[in-house]
């Protein structure tokens, strides 16, 4: 049984790194998602260069309408990051989508775990399978920034 939804008609996903548009995605990041606000651009594409980059993209006019990015070591464990769609497509099914086809695209690497945070999108990920730590009194944060 497939449970990964289709994307809306008309978008396409990508998991080719050379596709995205990395103008657009740190504008988008660095104005206008909470996490990344004022994000230099510089920080952004060291970020996309240690990671896997994927795209949903308008078929027809091949404009990039979502972004995130996985850390992952491909063997045990990812974080899903950095996860933007555009204003003009939300509520239309392409986050819970997205987020699914990528989970699809990591499952051949046999990851043990994938992670993410949010503050207000719980719902979307929890269409794709993630679910609220089992105990998150285990985990630790060193903000070495």
């Amino acid at each position: 049984m497939n449970d990964t939804p289709a994307l809306p008609g008309g978008y396409e996903f990508c998991a080719d790194t050379a596709r995205v548009d990395v103008d657009r995605v740190h504008r988008w990041l660095s104005t206008d998602a909470y996490w990344a606000v004022g994000r230099p651009r510089e920080k952004h594409e060291q970020a996309m260069a240690g990671s896997l980059n994927f795209g949903v993209y308008e078929r027809t006019s091949g404009e990039q309408v979502a972004y995130a990015r996985v850390v992952t070591d491909q063997a045990l464990f990812a974080w899903l990051a950095d996860v933007y769609v555009d204003p003009s497509v939300r509520g239309k099914g392409v986050g819970t989508a997205f987020v699914c086809r990528i989970r699809d695209h990591l499952k051949p690497y046999g990851l043990r775990r994938m992670l993410l945070a949010t503050e207000d999108a719980h719902g979307v990920y929890e269409k794709a399978g993630f679910r609220p730590l089992d105990h998150p009194d285990r985990w630790m944060l060193h903000p070495l920034g």
